[in-house]
């Protein structure tokens, strides 16, 4: 039985008023999407049964079962309904249930008694990363089924790793004709360094065998002394035809499968896992790291009175007034971090209206004004007509980060450009600096979490911006060079007139 194209829930609970509840939530219509088909079971052997007869998307399973665990059910569930996800609702979690249900599989925990919004949105992202897993695996049947038909790579090599034929696609990535490749040798060509031991060892054994060898490399033309970034999967088979006595007889034939894009997609749905992963974790966190925090600068507080009234010096009492302030900070600190961490894991649904952009930029830029002249900073801005689809309030979060991660590269002094434009059916946002720049291998860490290079920092703000853009269904990408600055691109979709 296939499932219905809105996504099917299955409740597992055996508190009839909460599943009903549930159901309802889950079952109506919302703006813009179809309701979900929604089913119920009561017992863990229940929920199998339906879930082998019934294929779902998400499983809502509540920890405690009249005949089983919520979180013994995780792994059978996902098996007899492959490819779905399982999110477990508790009345109490500690941090080591949550940390047992995500080792068993689970997709998140969610806490008694949850808001109808956070069940809505921690399901849509379920389904989301089920929906991008079914794509991953569909796009990986189809190279494999119709690789033939497909525009895919195609090499012929000698047994000794030479190029005999290369097909047009092969030959357009590797930016040589088919007649400028023919013999030369392939591995130390177009195949990247690290790449190339393992290449060669899978030709020989494909040339000694007559079973398929795979191997994936970086394949490409080489520009300034660097491969092009392809990752290309290949099927290397032996072909011998001795009853005709072809020249082709003992080649080996390589189809190569361009898996850039497949590699983008599994990055994709590990970010997912990573941040479902996260919001289960910071439930807990959320309880057990403030409450000690807020403790401790009750006691700073109390202490710096009791300070005050001593009878030592001053510059005795100044010194533990510094230390205390220390601190303080560094509390202050870490309740950032978590604030920023909470932000970036929980699951929310954001507003969907249109939003100027020119003056919502305008607005940060001014709040930033006394900042800029301080650091010697300019401001040029060239904001044409934009309005997106957003939220406000949101937008704004990126915005000021952008800004702030521009002034703060520019410790000697610049100039910062906000650019805002058209392009098709997205409104355009450029933020750039004249800045240090980024260096290339940085450049790609940038907006993973907890990634840093400034003193103090979490390394949460860019990962907490492509989480927004993300959810506003925008593109976002850094461009830069060493020395000359660096410019963030966003691309929001735009407002329909």
């Amino acid at each position: 039985m296939t499932r219905p194209a809105q996504g099917r829930v299955l409740i597992v609970d055996d508190n009839a008023d909460l599943a009903s509840a549930l159901r309802d939530v889950l079952g109506a219509a919302r703006e813009g999407r179809e309701p979900y088909d929604v089913r119920t079971a009561t017992t863990g052997g229940e929920a199998l049964m339906m879930a082998k007869a019934e294929p779902f998307d998400v499983a809502i399973v509540d920890v405690k079962l009249p005949d089983a665990s919520g979180v013994d059910l995780i792994r059978p569930l996902r098996e007899a309904a492959h490819d779905a996800e399982v999110v477990l609702i508790t009345g109490f979690a500690s941090m080591d249930a949550a940390i047992a249900a995500l080792k068993s599989g689970a997709f998140a925990m969610i806490l008694k008694s949850f808001r109808p919004e956070e069940l809505i949105a921690t399901v849509e992202q379920a389904i989301t990363k089920v929906r991008l897993q079914r794509e991953r695996g569909e796009l990986e049947r189809r190279y494999r089924s119709v690789v033939e038909l497909t525009d895919v790579l195609v090499v012929a090599l000698d047994a000794a790793g030479r190029v005999v034929l290369f097909n047009r696609k092969a030959a357009d990535m590797a930016n040589v004709s088919a007649e400028e490749a023919r013999g030369r040798d392939f591995a130390s060509n177009w195949i990247a360094d690290e790449d190339r031991s393992q290449l060669r060892d899978a030709l020989a054994a494909a040339v000694l065998s007559d079973k398929t060898r795979e191997v994936e490399t970086a394949f490409g033309a080489r520009k300034a002394g660097e491969l092009a970034p392809h990752r290309v999967r290949w099927h290397l088979s032996r072909v011998r035809d001795v009853a005709w006595e072809t020249p082709e007889a003992g080649l080996v034939y390589g189809i190569g499968i361009d898996t850039t894009e497949r590699r983008a997609l599994e990055k994709r749905a590990a970010d997912a896992e990573a941040l479902s992963a996260m919001g289960t974790l910071a439930m807990g966190l959320a309880h057990e790291v403030r409450n000690p925090l807020n403790a401790a600068n009750l006691q700073l507080h109390l202490l710096s009175r009791k300070v005050d009234k001593l009878s030592d010096s001053q510059e005795t009492r100044d010194g533990m007034h510094k230390r205390i302030e220390i601190v303080r900070d560094e509390i202050g600190r870490l309740g950032r971090l978590l604030t920023e961490f909470l932000e970036l894991a929980r699951p929310r649904t954001i507003a969907r209206t249109p939003v100027d952009l020119g003056q919502l930029v305008r607005g940060v830029l001014v709040l930033q004004r006394g900042a800029a002249e301080e650091r010697g900073v300019r401001i040029d801005k060239a904001l044409g007509e934009g309005v997106a689809v957003g939220d406000p309030e949101k937008l704004k979060q990126v915005v000021l980060n952008l800004v702030v991660n521009a002034l703060e590269a520019m410790k000697d002094g610049g100039a910062l450009t906000a650019h805002i434009h058209s392009k098709e059916n997205d409104i355009v946002l450029e933020i750039a600096d004249t800045g240090p720049g980024i260096d290339p291998e940085v450049a790609a860490q940038v907006f993973d979490p907890f990634f840093t290079t400034k003193e103090g920092g979490t390394g949460l703000g860019l990962s907490i911006v492509r989480k927004i853009i993300d959810q506003h269904g925008g593109h976002i990408r850094i461009e830069s060079e060493r020395g000359k600055g660096a410019c963030v691109i966003v691309r929001l979709p735009r407002a329909k007139p």
